[in-house]
C-alpha cells in the first residue's frame, strides 16, 4: 500500500534512471534514491525506464512502485538502447529540475546535493568522475572520445559521458534529442552549449560496477556513437 502524499503535477525534482537487466542493483538503487531525495526539502519523483529487461527487473520495479507513489516505471517491451531509454525517461519526467544517472550503482546518489548547490546559477550541472575507476582500455577510449568531441564541437567538458547530471526543465524542452545510443550524453551537452545554456562541472565519486556487465565499450556501441556524432556534426554545420 502506498503511504506517500499525493505529488503535485510538477514536482520540484525528477530523478531518472534507465535500466536494462539491472535486477541485482535495483533494490539498492531505489532505496538509496528514496532515502537521498527524502532528505531534500523538495517534492520529488523517481522515474525508472525498464528497457526491455530479460531478468526479473520488472518484478522488482512493480513491487517498489506499489509501495511508493513517488516511483513511476516505464516498461519497454523491447530493448531500444541506452539513449532511447534515457530519452523516454526525460520525456516522462515532470520536475522543474531533472536529474539522471545510471542504475548500475557506480555513483553515490547522496552527491546529488553537490549538483543542486549550483542549480540556481546554471542551466546544467554536470558531474565528472574524480577519480574515474574504470579499466585502462575504457579510460583510453574515453580520452580519445573527449579529444574527438572537443575537436568537432569545441565542447570543453571534462567527462562528457558521466551519467550524473541535472538540468533545468527549460533545457530539455528547448533542444531536440535524436540519439538512441551512448552518444546521448554528448548530444545533449553539444546542443545545449550551442543554444547558449550555461554548464557547470563538479567532481563526483565513482566506483566500479559490482553486478551486471558494462556495454559502453562494445564495438557496436562505439560504432553507433560515431555514426550519431557525424550526423550531429553535419546537422550543426548546415544550421
Amino acid at each position: 500500500m502506498k503511504n506517500d502524499p499525493v505529488l503535485p503535477a510538477r514536482p520540484a525534482l525528477s530523478l531518472v534512471f534507465p535500466a536494462f537487466d539491472e535486477a541485482q542493483n535495483l533494490e539498492c538503487l531505489l532505496d538509496s534514491a528514496l532515502r537521498t531525495a527524502g532528505r531534500l526539502t523538495l517534492d520529488f519523483e523517481i522515474v525508472v525506464v525498464d528497457d526491455g529487461s530479460r531478468d526479473h527487473s520488472r518484478l522488482v520495479l512493480e513491487r517498489y512502485a506499489r509501495q511508493s507513489s513517488r516511483i513511476r516505471v516505464v516498461h519497454r517491451e523491447c530493448n531500444g538502447g541506452y539513449g532511447s531509454a534515457l530519452r523516454s525517461g526525460l520525456r516522462e519526467a515532470r520536475g522543474e529540475l531533472v536529474f539522471f544517472s545510471d542504475a548500475d550503482l557506480q555513483y553515490d546518489l547522496a552527491e546529488i546535493e553537490k549538483l543542486l548547490a549550483h542549480s540556481d546559477d546554471f542551466d546544467i550541472v554536470a558531474g565528472y568522475r574524480s577519480p574515474r575507476r574504470d579499466p585502462v582500455p575504457r579510460l583510453v577510449i574515453a580520452a580519445l572520445w573527449g579529444w574527438i568531441v572537443r575537436g568537432a564541437f569545441g565542447l570543453r567538458v571534462r567527462d562528457i559521458d558521466c551519467a550524473f547530471k541535472i538540468f533545468r526543465r527549460e533545457v530539455l524542452e528547448s533542444i531536440p534529442i535524436a540519439s538512441i545510443g551512448a552518444f546521448i550524453n554528448t548530444e545533449i551537452l553539444v546542443r545545449a552549449a550551442s543554444a547558449g545554456f550555461r554548464i557547470h562541472q563538479v567532481p563526483v565519486s565513482h566506483r566500479r560496477r559490482r553486478f551486471g556487465r558494462q556495454t559502453g565499450a562494445r564495438p557496436r556501441v562505439l560504432l553507433r556513437a560515431a555514426i550519431e556524432l557525424v550526423s550531429l556534426y553535419r546537422e550543426l554545420r548546415r544550421g
